[in-house]
Parts: structure tokens; C-alpha cells; sequence
């Protein structure tokens, strides 16, 4: 019984390998921890927007509708974007829909119709002052009133909605307000209204830009 507890005079033969194949088990196992923990973190992301845009203005009007609608957007600083000039100031007109001429996506190099109408513009900063969205009616086919929705969110930190308002439309060259909101400094809303005003008429009495529709 004594000699099995004394030390043994033999030393354990070492095996680089086994140590080698130990020291990969361990990196392998690190790896996958670290998947574990970025794909919860991904999870946790989802829902949460992140885009360079401080704003976004959405226009829409009853699917397949055969009618076209323009937005006209002005900043505090008299800059318009519309279907002629798609960049001014920090808005972009994103979306430039006209119906059954352009309405279609690309999939796997062919066109593919789509029956949505809506047209948007993006605010990628902000300029403290008054914003006007205006929707003006080009086309007119059906000679019905047609609704048209304006949605203005705000995207940052998080997405709320500033404004949401349907105007109704009633024949081609008419222009409505749909809404004008005030921004401070640091993109707070501190005034909504619905008070029409025409961006054309000031638009072209502006030395900005004299370019005829």
C-alpha cells in the first residue's frame, strides 16, 4: 500500500503535440465566444436606425395612380429642391417618381414594375428656420381628386414623426402646402403649420435659380 502513494523515479513523457492541439482547442473556443457575443450585440441593434440623414420627407399617393405629383421642398436659406435640381443645400431629393414612366427596380438586369407612388427627400444637416413641403400636381389623367400623403420624420436619435398630413389634390399646375415646420440649431421642432405658401412663386422670383419648370 506504501508503495503506491510513493513518488514515482520515471518523469511523464512530454508530448508537444498534445500541448499544440490543446493551445488550438482553446483559440477555437475564444473565437467562437466572440461570434457569440457580436451576434447578440447585432440582435440587440435591430430596430435601431442609423443614417446620415437628420430628416426624411416622404410623399405618396394611391398606387398605380396614373396621375403624377411633384414635392417641393424649401430650406431656411431659400434653397429648393424639386425635380429639375435634386441637390440644394443639405436636402437631396432621393426619389423622383413619375409614374408608369419611371416606376420600376432592377432585378437581375431586368425591369420590374412596381406599383408604388412616392417620391423622397432627405435633410443630411441641419439650418436652423423655417422648412416648407409643398406638393404640386404635373399630371393629371383622371380628373378626380386625388389624396396625397406627406410624412416629415426625424431620424435621430431615434425615429419620430414630426408631421403627417394629406392634402387632396384636385387638377394639373395647382400647388399646395402641406406642411412647414421650424427647426432650431440643433434640429429641434419648435413650430408646426399648415398656412399655404407657394415655394414657385417665391422660387422664381429668386435670383438662385431662374430655371423655367
Amino acid at each position: 500500500m506504501i508503495d503506491d502513494f510513493a513518488p514515482s523515479s520515471e518523469r511523464e513523457e512530454f508530448d508537444p503535440l498534445s500541448v499544440v492541439l490543446f493551445k488550438a482547442l482553446q483559440v477555437i473556443a475564444f473565437l467562437f465566444f466572440i461570434a457569440v457575443i457580436l451576434l447578440t450585440v447585432q440582435q440587440d441593434n435591430k430596430g435601431k436606425v442609423e443614417s446620415k440623414a437628420e430628416f426624411l420627407i416622404s410623399m405618396s399617393w394611391p398606387d398605380d395612380h396614373p396621375d403624377d405629383f411633384d414635392i417641393f421642398v424649401q430650406d431656411p436659406l431659400s434653397n429648393v429642391v424639386w425635380y429639375r435640381r435634386h441637390d440644394s443645400g443639405f436636402m437631396v431629393l432621393e426619389r423622383d417618381n413619375r409614374g408608369q414612366a419611371n416606376d420600376f427596380v432592377m432585378i437581375n438586369g431586368k425591369k420590374v414594375r412596381s406599383s408604388t407612388r412616392q417620391e423622397l427627400v432627405s435633410l443630411r444637416g441641419v439650418v436652423a428656420g423655417e422648412y416648407t413641403v409643398n406638393v404640386y400636381h404635373f399630371v393629371a389623367q383622371t380628373g378626380a381628386p386625388v389624396p396625397v400623403d406627406v410624412t416629415v420624420e426625424k431620424l435621430n436619435p431615434k425615429v419620430t414623426i414630426v408631421a403627417k398630413e394629406t392634402v387632396m389634390m384636385k387638377g394639373a399646375g395647382t400647388e399646395k402646402t402641406a406642411v412647414r415646420f421650424t427647426l432650431d440649431a440643433d434640429g429641434n421642432v419648435e413650430k408646426i403649420s399648415k398656412t399655404d405658401r407657394s415655394i414657385l412663386q417665391t422660387f422664381f422670383n429668386s435670383s438662385k435659380d431662374g430655371s423655367p419648370l
